[in-house]
């Protein structure tokens, strides 16, 4: 099973695709979608949307898992976040992918052991659990998590 693994954002919103065969998981592809802080909103959601859809027509994932909204300070940059994860979850219905949502604390624990995980340690695990990635960047690693997380989330062995 493919799973695309999405951290969305309007400036740089990171993707990756992962193989979970059981409890197994491998590395297929990951990177990364800025936009251009200049362009008018519109035109920002657009690329986005439209480099996602890019993403799922190239790689077929079998499902799709995203991080969960979460609340900042400043309630423009939330708004902001939810356009853009508005555009992810558009491009993934577009494609007829379901999508798993999962908050940021569960995934740095299913990835980390602990949901208070530092992004340095999220990303030095991604290094033992896809040894041989290139990762694009911190935005794609957090992308891999998300999909890391939501093949060990819903792997359930079968018992004999």
């Amino acid at each position: 099973m493919l799973i695309l693994g999405l951290d969305p954002s309007l400036s740089c919103t990171g993707w990756g695709v992962i193989r979970a065969e059981g409890s197994r998981i491998s590395h297929i592809a990951n990177g990364q979608v800025p936009t251009d802080a200049k362009a008018p909103m519109a035109q920002r959601l657009a690329a986005l949307q439209a480099a996602l859809a890019g993403v799922i027509a190239d790689y077929r994932p079998d499902r799709a898992a995203a991080e969960e909204v979460f609340l900042n300070k400043n309630p423009q940059s939330t708004l902001k976040l939810a356009q853009a994860r508005g555009c992810v979850l558009a491009a993934c219905g577009a494609a007829g992918l379901a999508v798993n949502e999962h908050a940021a604390r569960l995934v740095k624990k299913a990835v980390v052991g602990t949901g208070g995980a530092e992004k340095a340690q999220v990303q030095a695990m991604l290094k033992v659990l896809l040894p041989g990635a290139q990762i694009t960047g911190a935005d794609a690693a957090d992308a891999l998590a998300v999909a890391i997380a939501d093949a060990h989330l819903s792997y359930t062995p079968t018992s004999r």
